[in-house]
């Protein structure tokens, strides 16, 4: 395995050349298993990973199991309300301890000894405890359920850190922060996380997911069909005005106004005569609360944030969550929720997910298409694995690199905000002369904008 400095992983895994105007990645990046297990131990173990909403055990007892960086957690809300996060597995032997996917406890129960647990991790059952000569408290104490180091949210979203001496999360976030704000604004009650799962696997690198998230570029050509949909509506797709921004810490971030309307905030003709006076109604609601400028922001533009490591939103039509975990160079599962206002009407929730699932659900008009991408991706890199020309063993993501070295704003369909990734990514990674830069980056590197 990689030392923890990165040593035994190949150099120059990122390439960025401001004289010839091009970056390229090595697909090594996308195959290697000794890539994958350092961005385990360099990435997932060190930095904060988005976990749950909080709306998703909004009452006490409900808890959730879900796997983060190959680690199985009990994610939950104990009996006096309180947010928490526990490794799931019994202090005894080891054992999962929690083996239902959700639901509502107070106990937590090993079904190989019956050691129990309350779920604030306290002991609360030990069979024949008698048998433990030390089975005083401070035995009791050092068998409580073993907490998650770090445990933070902002704005209902939970993060968890299994390196106690990360950042605070706000520090993480950075400017990224106030987009979640955003999305919490968007209606005064609030938003919550509806009811059930999307769980899917895809056959490629979890990077490849957060590369097709930023990148506009394949917008019109890989989604052609949902164009066409919206063009017949009386949409007028277009690309222009959409920016990226690199946010720092890894974070990105898409700013989409011709890709389609909002829900409740922009109204398109696909959306009915009916949801078209709610619009109105809640726009002058919005403008009233937030200023019209702050509502403008807010409502008028579509975002797709990416949150490092593992958290992408998008905030398309409606609102979805996506949590990506790696599993193995060439496999990624995803897990995906809706996150919609409190209290909403069922006419306009009706059409909330009857859009959401259209588009971005797993089985709408552009997740296919997307999982095909890169999972076409993943199989195309093999051709070039034993290449005896190494400099054809790279992936290309130039476009728009000029356009940094003028001081202009990098559009949606350029590759700014994935050459800002995998700046992060080879940094993080902390491989000697992991990113090779040549000439002379812009002194003028544009990231991130106010919005206040």
């Amino acid at each position: 395995m990689p030392e923890p400095n990165g040593a035994g992983l190949p150099g120059r895994l990122v390439v960025e050349d401001w004289d010839a105007l091009t970056f390229r990645v090595n697909r090594v990046a996308y195959r290697s298993d000794e890539v994958f297990r350092a961005e385990r131990d360099r990435i997932w173990a060190r930095t904060w990973l988005y976990l749950g909403h909080e709306t998703e055990v909004a009452e006490p007892n409900a808890f959730k199991t879900r796997t983060l960086g190959g680690r199985p957690l009990i994610f939950c809300r104990d009996s006096g309300g309180t947010v928490r996060a526990f490794l799931n597995s019994c202090p005894h032997r080891g054992t999962v301890l929690c083996r239902e996917r959700e639901g509502s406890t107070k106990l937590f129960q090993c079904f190989y000894h019956a050691w129990t647990f309350r779920n604030n991790g306290d002991v609360a059952a030990i069979p024949g405890k008698d048998a433990y000569e030390a089975a005083g408290d401070g035995f009791l104490d050092s068998m409580r359920l073993r907490s998650v180091p770090r445990l933070e949210i902002h704005e209902g979203f939970v993060f968890v850190a299994f390196d106690p001496d990360v950042p605070p999360l706000l520090h993480h976030l950075g400017d990224a922060a106030d987009y979640m704000t955003m999305i919490r604004e968007q209606h005064a009650a609030g938003m919550e996380v509806l009811p059930g799962t999307q769980l899917y696997g895809v056959r490629g690198n979890w990077k490849l997911a957060v590369e097709n998230a930023m990148d506009g570029y394949h917008f019109s050509p890989t989604h052609n069909t949902f164009v066409g949909y919206l063009r017949e509506t009386g949409f007028a797709v277009t690309d222009d005005d959409q920016y990226a921004y690199n946010l720092g810490n890894g974070h990105s971030l898409l700013v989409l106004t011709g890709h389609g309307g909002r829900i409740s905030m922009l109204w398109e003709p696909r959306f009915g005569e009916a949801e078209k006076a709610r619009t109105a109604a809640h726009r002058a609601e919005m403008d009233r609360r937030l200023g019209p400028e702050r509502a403008r922001y807010v409502a008028d533009e579509s975002h797709i944030l990416f949150v490092w490591p593992n958290l992408l939103l998008f905030d398309l039509e409606g609102l979805s969550i996506r949590q990506l975990e790696p599993v193995e160079p060439g496999r990624t599962d995803v897990r995906a929720w809706q996150l919609a206002p409190r209290g909403e009407d069922a006419d306009t929730r009706a059409l909330r997910m009857k859009t959401m699932v259209s588009f971005v659900g797993p089985g709408g008009l552009a997740t296919p298409d997307d999982i095909e991408a890169y999972e076409a991706v993943q199989r195309g890199i093999e051709a070039t694995a034993a290449e005896a020309r190494p400099e054809y063993d790279f992936s290309d993501m130039s476009r728009g690199m000029v356009d940094e070295v003028k001081g202009v704003q990098g559009r949606s369909i350029d590759e700014g905000a994935m050459r800002g990734f995998w700046r992060h990514w080879a940094g993080a990674l902390g491989v000697p002369d992991g990113l090779a830069v040549t000439g002379t980056r812009p002194e003028r590197f544009l990231e991130g904008r106010n919005v206040r």
